[in-house]
């Protein structure tokens, strides 16, 4: 699949996934469309390509007045950026984000500087944020359920990630949507990638969060990057072991440098081993996740 392209979720009735061509890398934003009998859009990318999901929402054959939810996972703008957007876009449709990512959907003032500060020169790539109006959007909570007509979403929190996670699990089709919370798979190597954005990464609870997914016992996982793909239980022990694994590298190249710059500096440095996607975006996500790991040792140091 390429940007700006959908498909069929294989083995999920009804469910479609858009390529947003974020960041310039094919498949690494997901959004997720259910043309169900209350039809939903979850997640948005971040705005910037939101005419192509505009076409392929249409393509799939649901009006403009017909779209009843605009569900984002979280509030981080790769995610929901372009939740505002669709809000103007589809007057009927509720915007609907767990209860922590209300207020930065309806003000992103705060949540634009943060991101503009956390990813530098990749806010290229996104969208300045449309406000949701204050009457059009609602904050979920663990056991909430999002009513799709013949089928129903389960909210579990997941605050691992960001305060403001959560996953979602249509026990009918026996499908979560992950988004962030059990890390990045990454189909060409398969395998999953931890990711740790500052300033609230929680290792503990990421941890508690794969073990969410994992009690969900589902048949198919929907993540955030690079799409959908059928459960498997070993890649609980997977993701656990990738985000242990990279906190204790980060701890243990810290102790070795003693400068927190010179640790995001050699994290960047090994990105380039990576090839599955451009190197600017390997190097953006190497710096963001590994002051996400830092500002976590930091925050554990205070609390012993």
């Amino acid at each position: 699949m390429h940007a700006g392209a959908f498909e069929p979720v294989r083995g999920v009735d009804d469910l479609y996934v858009h390529d947003t061509g974020m960041f310039d890398t094919d498949e690494y934003g997901a959004v997720y469309v259910y043309d169900t009998d209350r039809p939903i859009v979850i997640d948005t990318g971040t705005g910037g390509n939101r005419e192509a999901l505009f076409e392929t929402v249409e393509e799939i054959g649901i009006g403009r007045e017909e779209l009843e939810w605009i569900l984002a996972t979280h509030a981080h703008l790769d995610h929901a950026g372009g939740a505002g957007h669709l809000a103007e876009r589809y007057p009927n449709a509720e915007v609907l984000v767990p209860e922590k990512g209300v207020r930065h959907l309806v003000d992103p003032e705060a949540l634009v500087r943060g991101t503009k500060s956390a990813v530098g020169d990749q806010w290229e790539y996104y969208a300045d944020p449309a406000p949701v109006p204050e009457d059009r959007i609602s904050g979920l909570t663990e056991g909430d359920r999002i009513d799709l007509g013949e089928r129903e979403l389960v909210v579990h929190e997941a605050p691992g990630h960001a305060p403001h996670h959560a996953v979602y699990h249509d026990p009918d089709a026996d499908v979560v949507f992950a988004a962030d919370a059990g890390g990045i798979y990454v189909p060409e190597t398969d395998e999953i990638v931890a990711t740790s954005p500052p300033p609230q990464f929680d290792l503990n609870q990421c941890l508690d969060d794969i073990q969410t997914i994992d009690d969900l016992d589902p048949e198919y996982v929907c993540f955030g990057h690079f799409g959908p793909r059928e459960y498997d239980p070993a890649l609980a022990g997977e993701a656990k072991r990738a985000y242990v694994e990279w906190v204790e590298a980060v701890r243990a190249k810290r102790e070795e440098l003693s400068d927190d710059d010179a640790v995001v500096d050699h994290f960047e440095t090994a990105s380039r081993d990576l090839d599955y996607w451009n190197p600017e975006r390997a190097r953006a996500n190497a710096n963001l996740n590994t002051r996400g790991v830092l500002a976590y040792l930091d925050y554990v140091a205070d609390e012993e």
